[in-house]
């Protein structure tokens, strides 16, 4: 019962430090750019205290920063819910071929039909849902397989990009906004998009976490599911459409952004454990500040010019990945 308690406590300070480490580093983020502005002028901006520096912060610096947030969490919640439905730590939201579908959908609308922009979330979240249906389609064969979905994803990944490719050869002139946007970019966000895409974020995620119980009892593996009473296919559809809804609708607004979905998870469950109950919301809330933290090194190492967040994320999360891959592979399943 001790024990019991002490892990409990543990878990609850965790939760409380990186809310606090988020708080913190919305502040920072918020003052930092190449406008710099002191932290108690931030406070008495967004407090509405003081008006001096309310464009910067209002209109240009909070959109975005509040965006990374709900993007953050959303592709956390995401990459953990697919690693519950196929049992593998390797899963993400790219495997299903979420990112590679929304991908040849946007390009195409950047590329062919300019005039139709305001539907590039919308066209963004059809592709990969059309992609990850495609992926379950082949994957099926008398029940659906783990391996056999990670095996289907590569295979439409393969495709798909092969597809976006394509496009962006024959349409080289035409590629600004494009590699902006494919390699996953904050930048530019206004408060209409943040508003909607924060209330599909938090549908998707509140929806995430009814669904602990059904990703508990998946890790349990089919058969003592099948003797619990629950269809191991009916809850890897259930649990897909939710992660695959969050990793659509965060992709279709900032573009790709690779190993939020991977290395989060992997952290928050070397922190929490294996029980979604905690897993879900600590991996919101972790994704939440790194990628806030990834994009304010964007913006500010090499300021006045900007790195994506994308490929922030990739050059610190592939080699973060391979370290926890030595030091505590091990542990990530259990």
């Amino acid at each position: 019962m001790k024990r019991r308690n002490d892990k409990k406590g543990w878990i609850i300070f965790l939760f409380l430090l990186v809310a606090v480490i988020l708080v913190v580093t919305f502040v920072i983020a918020v003052a930092v750019g190449s406008s710099g502005i002191p932290i108690r002028d931030v406070l008495r901006t967004i407090t509405g205290i003081d008006n001096q520096s309310m464009g910067i912060v209002k209109d240009i610096r909070l959109p975005r920063i509040v965006m990374s947030v709900f993007i953050g969490a959303a592709l956390s919640v995401s990459g953990v819910l697919l690693q519950a439905v196929m049992q593998n730590p390797m899963a993400d939201p790219g495997v299903t071929g979420i990112s590679s579908g929304a991908s040849v959908m946007v390009v195409f609308l950047m590329l062919y039909r300019p005039g139709a922009a305001f539907l590039i979330p919308v066209m963004g979240f059809a592709g990969g849902a059309l992609a990850c249906i495609l992926v379950y389609s082949m994957a099926w064969k008398n029940g659906i397989s783990a391996i056999r979905i990670i095996l289907a994803g590569v295979a439409v990944n393969a495709v798909l990009g092969s597809i976006t490719g394509m496009m962006n050869i024959l349409n080289s002139d035409k590629l600004a906004g494009v590699l902006n946007w494919m390699n996953g970019s904050l930048s530019g966000k206004i408060w209409k998009e943040v508003r909607y895409c924060a209330v599909f974020i938090t549908v998707g995620i509140v929806l995430s976490l009814f669904l602990y119980r059904n990703c508990n009892i998946l890790a349990l593996g089919d058969k003592t599911a099948r003797s619990l009473g629950y269809n191991p296919n009916i809850q890897r559809i259930l649990i897909s459409a939710v992660g695959v809804f969050l990793a659509g609708v965060a992709t279709s607004y900032v573009g790709v952004i690779s190993f939020v979905g991977l290395v989060v998870p992997h952290i928050s469950r070397l922190l929490v454990g294996s029980n979604h109950k905690h897993l879900i919301p600590f991996s919101a809330l972790l994704g939440s500040c790194v990628l806030m933290i990834a994009d304010t090194l964007g913006r500010t190492v090499t300021a006045p010019y900007e790195i994506p967040v994308g490929i922030v994320m990739s050059i610190l999360g592939g080699p973060f990945f391979l370290y926890l891959l030595r030091k505590g592979g091990k542990n990530y399943g259990s």
